[in-house]
């Protein structure tokens, strides 16, 4: 569904990310993990669109979106929950959740979200500011499936989040998985979370994917080394 070929992207002069190729099938949960500063947030950014690659592709379900301007990949099927969530502290939690919505609001697709996260239906009349860090990110994951994509990205979901909703979130994503047939990527430094949520696991070094494998072939030990080095 989503492949990336030989991308480079580069904060002016300086390289972030050399050469990093891989692809990911529809419905799968692809986890890439690695220690700060390795190139997980850029290489989100270039995904979306928020960083220009200096060269390599971008195509999604066939279509190259190399160039394309943020927009225009969310219109060709790409969601991004970034890190730190981002949502609108002074709208409503319903407010927050059609903000990206092109034309009419599909009352079908607002109570599929409220049906994976009930606790946004409660609150749906409260500032999205007054809901806590767990409840926040459930919103903006919420938010950017409601632009029906195909693919979405989440920067670091864990993130200041207590235990119980980590385990609440990663049920959510594999039941949208499940649900939608969406191709999920998921960069994240918290190890039980991606071995528990994902299909397959990669690992980002200095902006070079440096190990990848099927979620059943981990050694969970050699990662937790591979990040601690």
């Amino acid at each position: 569904m989503i492949s990336v070929n030989n991308l480079q992207v580069a904060y002016g002069q300086s390289v972030v990310i050399p050469d990093i190729t891989f692809e990911t099938p529809k419905a799968e949960i692809l986890g890439i993990v690695g220690r700060n500063g390795m190139g997980k947030t850029t290489l989100f950014r270039a995904l979306i669109g928020m960083l220009p690659s200096k060269s390599g592709t971008i195509t999604v379900d066939g279509k190259d979106i190399t160039t394309m301007p943020s927009y225009r990949r969310v219109a060709n099927g790409v969601a991004y929950v970034p890190q730190g969530r981002m949502i609108f502290p002074y709208l409503t939690v319903y407010e927050n959740l059609i903000s990206g919505v092109k034309g009419k609001v599909s009352p079908d697709a607002v109570s599929e979200i409220y049906s994976l996260f009930p606790v946004l239906q409660e609150m749906r009349k409260r500032r999205g500011g007054n809901l806590s860090g767990g409840q926040q990110q459930q919103l903006a994951i919420g938010r950017a499936l409601m632009t029906n994509p195909s693919v979405l990205l989440l920067d670091e979901p864990t993130e200041g989040i207590q235990p119980s909703i980590i385990k609440d979130i990663s049920r959510s994503l594999r039941e949208i998985r499940d649900m939608r047939k969406l191709t999920i990527i998921v960069s994240e430094q918290l190890l039980s979370f991606v071995l528990d949520t994902c299909d397959a696991l990669a690992v980002i070094d200095k902006g070079h994917l440096i190990r990848r494998a099927r979620r059943e072939d981990v050694d969970a030990e050699e990662i937790k080394t591979m990040l601690s080095v």
